[in-house]
């Protein structure tokens, strides 16, 4: 089955990772002005004892007072970096908390488009989105010539399994369905609940009209299987109408309404399945 395009959360995992080695190389870089400044202040004390035992010299007192303004300097500079240090510790940190709660706003964003576009009881598409599906291929078959079919399905006597055995056996009925229709749907074909016990399939892009037919005789055999349920193994069948673009209608509405009278039409001769071309004949 057509699956519907997700939103995927963006990679927003670079940035952090490289403001994290800034602060790793910047750790180092402190580290090393730190050992620096020690490495200054033990030469600086060395000169000192060792000036203190010889006779005065103006350039090395000279030199050893510039090199104690340096050791200064680079204490300093090691105390600024543990500044700087902390306020990369605190950025990468807001930026990970930025990060998931980007990360939930986005999945939220996903749930709810989900929930909008799917039925909450099988997760098939819902109405509003095969719709949206059904007038894209129009579209595409129109433009390309393409033939393509509306599947119109529904269980037999389904409610009087919800009156023997109460709506919860329905519900799993309804969903062991589903599953077994998306099973027996092509990746770029699309099934959908309509609501109730009815299932509406997408067939795109058909090279002959036998392709339909078979597809309905895979659902048929499929969907009859024994359902395995906690009263026991039940076994459902369905009628199912076709209706084919574009000699059974141009437009979305009449297609499903074409497939939904060839859907009750095979329920009245109990032949599982009938075209809607050769139902409206046989009315006549």
């Amino acid at each position: 089955m057509k699956k519907d395009s997700s939103v995927k959360l963006p990679k927003r995992t670079k940035p952090v990772k490289s403001l994290t080695q800034v602060l790793k190389e910047s750790e180092r870089v402190k580290n090393l002005v730190k050992e620096s400044a020690d490495e200054l202040a033990s030469v600086n004390m060395v000169l000192h004892q060792e000036l203190a035992t010889q006779d005065h010299l103006p350039k090395v007192d000279n030199a050893l007072e510039k090199s104690e303004a340096v050791e200064i300097k680079v204490q300093e500079a090691s105390v600024k970096l543990v500044g700087v240090n902390q306020a990369l510790k605190d950025e990468v940190k807001e930026r990970h908390l930025l990060e998931r709660e980007l990360a939930t706003v986005l999945e939220l964003q996903e749930e709810t488009r989900h929930a909008a576009l799917h039925d909450s009881l099988t997760g098939l598409p819902n109405r509003a989105l095969f719709d949206d599906r059904l007038e894209h291929g129009l579209v595409q078959a129109t433009r390309h010539g393409w033939t393509l079919a509306v599947i119109f399905m529904d269980l037999d006597n389904f409610k009087t399994i919800n009156d023997s055995y109460g709506h919860d056996v329905g519900d799993a009925v309804l969903r062991i369905v589903a599953a077994r229709l998306e099973e027996n749907t092509r990746g770029e074909d699309t099934v959908s609940r309509h609501g109730g016990d009815e299932f509406l399939y997408l067939l795109m892009d058909m090279k002959h009209e036998n392709n339909a037919r078979i597809i309905a005789e895979k659902i048929i055999k499929a969907v009859q299987m024994p359902c395995k349920l906690r009263i026991g193994d039940l076994i459902v069948t369905p009628s199912i109408g076709i209706s084919i673009f574009p000699k059974d209608g141009t437009t979305a509405e009449a297609l499903k309404q074409s497939a939904d009278a060839a859907m009750y039409q095979a329920k009245r001769s109990k032949s599982g399945y009938a075209f809607a071309s050769i139902a409206t004949t046989s009315q006549v």
